[in-house]
């Protein structure tokens, strides 16, 4: 998704003789979960959030950045959860929240998180990766051929290979046509996000559509060969760890 939530927009109060004592420390453990999660200790971006809500309730960037680590362990429910709690506090952000639609996806409230992409709509109507996981969510629910039908419409998203993932999830090309896109793309670093989404879209293409194995191929590459620094490079890495251990219990 497009960069719309990073660390720098977590809201940070000002610590000064003006600020009570207690909540100058809950500020201060905020910071500290900031500090955390760039260096992504998650469980220490999980306790030290936690001592800063415990200290003031009403720190939205605590719920924030909590949701955030909730989510790359795998608490997907628990990340929702927070999420929810922040936009109490920042309501103004509701629409454009992506995360907390991925959050729903993974955690199965599916009706939650179609709401949720439909809002973003609102906010940007070019962004292919909208369109993909609000598939997603009604494909779960409702299957493919519904999921199709109401595939929201995307205007020009520059990214390749975006043009064809959307193609390819409406159905009118083949997984090989978004690799072909991907391959054609100049530049070591601009090739390797070009080849990191093209394999994160295809794992949930495939997962979405039945092929496990092929999902999982696709979803280690992204993961591991061409892993970007990015949410979207740890949502890779979540969903990679999750068909994993699905594979091991089968």
């Amino acid at each position: 998704m497009r960069c719309r939530f990073l660390l720098s927009l977590l809201m940070l109060l000002p610590v000064g003789l003006c600020v009570p004592k207690a909540r100058g420390e809950a500020v201060n453990e905020m910071q500290a979960a900031q500090q955390a999660y760039s260096k992504r200790d998650w469980d220490g971006t999980v306790k030290a959030a936690s001592k800063a809500i415990a200290g003031d309730a009403k720190l939205a960037g605590a719920y924030q950045v909590r949701g955030m680590a909730q989510f790359m362990r795998s608490k997907f429910a628990e990340s929702a959860a927070d999420f929810d709690r922040y936009l109490e506090l920042r309501p103004e952000e509701k629409n454009r929240h992506w995360m907390r639609g991925i959050s729903l996806y993974y955690a199965g409230k599916y009706d939650e998180g179609r709401k949720q992409f439909e809002g973003y709509e609102k906010v940007d109507t070019n962004d292919v990766e909208n369109a993909v996981w609000h598939f997603l969510c009604v494909a779960r629910k409702d299957g493919l051929a519904k999921a199709r039908k109401g595939l929201l419409k995307i205007g020009n998203d520059k990214r390749v290979p975006m043009t064809q993932v959307y193609e390819l999830f409406r159905g009118t090309i083949k997984p090989a046509d978004v690799e072909a896109a991907a391959r054609d793309v100049a530049g070591v670093e601009a090739g390797k996000r070009a080849w990191f989404y093209a394999h994160l879209y295809l794992g949930t293409y495939y997962d979405v559509t039945g092929d496990k194995e092929k999902a999982l191929g696709h979803l280690k590459l992204a993961d591991e060969k061409y892993r970007i620094e990015h949410y979207m490079g740890d949502v890779a890495r979540v969903h990679h760890a999750l068909l994993k251990a699905e594979r091991k219990k089968k």
